[in-house]
């Protein structure tokens, strides 16, 4: 490897220690030089765990910024803070990872890609559900023209009782909402991907604060606690697209239903379709009869993305940014189609407050 990635790491929380640290650790074409929190002690171990004794450690990300041997930052911060520091990190001239969503509205989408054009840097967002063996078969196939044209899909993030209680995950202030701007938004790009569609007409949606009032939750992670747990519960949308196409989409943090999925997609078009219900299922017509085929995804080699530290999505996600960094392909989730997922989640929430349709036009 000529040339290694100067990265500075932006939040060093659960989803710093849980995916992108441990990934850029397997990485062979980065290094983690600068690790920034607000608690310093999170820096610290950060450092300790993936960096070097030489790393820098920060709590004020606009000191990392100001370090000109950095080439690029990862922005794994709370939702309020994704727009400003990646504007920021752009306008500095480094290239950005910033975890998903990509921001807390569409304005916000906004300004971060035009300081992305201005700066002429590489922006990703951290929706690695793309990466995923079944994900990267299923778009394979849609691109063949396997289903024909995908006219109805359902977006699925359904938790029965699984509500984040660390951090601030529950606060909508900070977060710009619960379930649906969590999780809901990996099941939503996953199923915008898979239609190659990003014009939507206009969406309804309905939240639910009905659960997050309550004790003796049977929560996995515990008991949240209820005068904190300010965002939904769940929310829901139907977003019909300018072609025609709808979709409906359902994401849950705590919901009375027996058989959770998350981050999955259903895509039924004239040809053929797919669903992720207990593994990935093609469901089509062979010699007049119905058909359901269920693929080996067990065998053959896994899709290879040239640098990666390993097979796994978040390994994937990182060999994409620094390939497209160091000019060796280009990205597999770009910052434009990401916008889109934002500005569809943003809509469900304004019809919402407004009980009427949002057209997005």
């Amino acid at each position: 490897m000529d040339k290694k990635i100067r990265l500075g790491v932006i939040g060093c929380g659960g989803i710093a220690n849980s995916k992108h640290m441990p990934a850029e650790k397997r990485n062979p074409a980065s290094e983690m030089v600068a690790f920034c929190d607000i608690v310093e002690e999170r820096a610290l171990k950060a450092r300790d765990d993936f960096g070097s004794p030489d790393s820098k450690v920060c709590t004020d990300y606009r000191e990392l910024l100001e370090d000109k041997s950095i080439d690029a930052v990862l922005v794994l911060t709370p939702n309020n803070e994704h727009c400003r520091i990646t504007v920021d990190a752009l306008n500095a001239g480094k290239h950005v990872l910033c975890e998903k969503p990509m921001a807390m509205n569409y304005e916000e989408a906004k300004k971060m890609l035009a300081a992305r054009d201005k700066s002429g840097k590489v922006l990703t967002i951290g929706y690695q559900n793309r990466f995923r063996t079944d994900a990267l078969y299923l778009k394979k196939l849609a691109d063949e023209g396997t289903f024909g044209d995908i006219y109805y899909a359902e977006a699925l993030a359904i938790r029965r009782r699984a509500v984040p209680t660390w951090g601030v995950f529950t606060d909508k202030e900070k977060q710009g909402g619960g379930p649906l701007i969590d999780i809901g938004t990996h099941a939503l790009d996953l199923t915008l991907f898979m239609m190659n569609n990003y014009e939507p007409a206009y969406c309804v949606g309905k939240t639910f604060h009905k659960l997050n009032g309550q004790k003796d939750t049977g929560n996995i992670w515990g008991d949240w606690d209820p005068e904190k747990f300010t965002a939904e519960d769940s929310a829901f949308g139907f977003v019909v697209m300018k072609n025609g196409a709808v979709i409906y989409l359902k994401s849950s943090w705590a919901l009375n239903m027996a058989d959770p999925i998350e981050a999955a997609t259903t895509i039924c078009g004239d040809k053929a379709g797919a669903d992720m219900l207990g593994g990935l299922r093609i469901n089509t017509v062979m010699a007049g009869r119905q058909v359901m085929i269920r693929p080996d995804l067990g065998s053959g080699a896994v899709a290879f993305f040239e640098g990666s530290g390993g097979a796994a999505p978040e390994d994937l996600e990182s060999a994409t940014f620094t390939n497209a960094i160091l000019g060796k392909g280009g990205l597999y989730v770009t910052a434009d189609q990401a916008a889109v997922v934002t500005r569809i989640l943003e809509g469900i929430y304004r019809s919402e407050e407004t009980g009427k349709p949002y057209y997005f036009d």
